[in-house]
This record gives C-alpha cells, structure tokens and sequence, in this order.
C-alpha cells in the first residue's frame, strides 16, 4: 500500500510541478533517486542519469533567468506549452510501472490535466501582469515562489508522499479558482468590447 501512494504521489505530485517548472522537477527528483535513500518508481529511474538530470539543471538556469524578463517570458512559457504539458503525461503514465495499459492511458490523461491546470495558471498569472505593467514587480516575486513551491513540493513527495498529495490538491484548487477569477474577468472586458462596438442605437440581443 505505501508502495502505491509513493507512485501516485510522484505520478500526481510532479505532473503537476512540471507544469510550472518541468525542469526543476526533473533535477529535484533525479538527484533525490541518485544521491539519497528515496527510489523513483516504476521506469522514472531514468531521471537520475547524468544525461537526464545536467541538462535539466542548465535549462532550468535559463527559465530562472527568462521568467524576469517580461518579453521573453511570454515566448518561453508559450513554447513550454508543447513541452510542459506532454512532459506531464509522460511522467504520470511511467511512474506506475508495469500495469496494464489502460491504466497508464488513464494516468497519462490525469497527469497531463494535472499539467495543464498548473500551466495555464502560471502563463495567464504572468501574461495579466504583462499587459497591467506589473511585470517588473510580479515577475521575479511569481518566479521565486514558483521555484519554492515545485522543490518543495517535489522533496515532500519522498519525504511525506501523503501529504505531497493533500498539498497538490490545495494546489489545483487554488489554481482552479485563480483561472475562475480570470475567465470571468476576461469575459466581463469581452462583453463591454461587444457593447461598445454595437453602439447605443443598435438593438439589444434577446435573452436566451
């Protein structure tokens, strides 16, 4: 049984944590699977070759230095997308092992939504304070704590698998309502573009 939540803690936990920095997740749990007693589940044991865990330490040196630039990191995280989030599927289906495949397609999707939620957060957080003139502030501050919150969530998934996931969970939810709070905000600015562009005279749609 504990066997089974360690690998839905990795599944779940770096999925999510790759989907806001897919490189420090991959060096965190590579060097925890190399250096100390923690073992990566299922075929993950890749993640600690040198092949693996150097380049994910130098690329992510360059999204450490990319997210304080407000230009560059629109591009990053929109090129991230194709990378981030089949990343995140990769992770969850290979963290089960040997199960059937079904089971792995299954993880592969949770993983991936997993990704995703955390993706999107993270790039419609950064992409707001691009266009309100907040990036020089909100930037370096977002990526500091985004930096915190993927190593420390990725060490807590072998140190307390149990509690990597009740912190995931608050994770995804607090994502979740931060994409609310934007779709609606987003929907608010579309519809008073649409009054706007219809003009006073024009006649008002019916009510559905």
């Amino acid at each position: 049984m504990e066997q089974v939540i360690a690998a839905l803690a990795v599944a779940l936990g770096a999925s999510f944590t790759s989907g806001i920095n897919l490189y420090a997740t991959v060096f965190v749990l590579g060097t925890m699977s190399r250096y100390s007693s923690f073992d990566l589940p299922g075929n993950l044991m890749v993640l600690e070759s040198h092949w693996v865990m150097w380049p994910a330490l130098t690329l992510y040196i360059v999204e450490f230095f990319a997210d304080k630039f407000p230009a560059v990191d629109s591009t990053w995280d929109s090129i991230q997308t194709f990378i981030r989030i089949p990343a995140g599927v990769a992770i969850a289906a290979t963290a089960l092992g040997d199960v059937p495949l079904e089971f792995q397609i299954f993880a592969g999707l949770v993983g991936g939504t997993l990704a995703t939620v955390a993706h999107g957060t993270k790039a419609t957080t950064r992409l707001v304070a691009h266009t309100t003139g907040t990036s020089p502030v909100v930037s370096p501050v977002a990526s500091v704590v985004e930096d915190v919150a993927v190593i420390g969530t990725t060490v807590l998934v072998a140190a307390n698998p149990l509690v990597a996931l009740l912190v995931v969970f608050v994770m995804l939810i607090g994502c979740i309502y931060v994409l609310r709070c934007f779709w609606r905000v987003a929907r608010g600015v579309f519809r008073g573009l649409a009054r706007l562009f219809r003009g006073p005279n024009d006649p008002q749609p019916t009510p559905a």
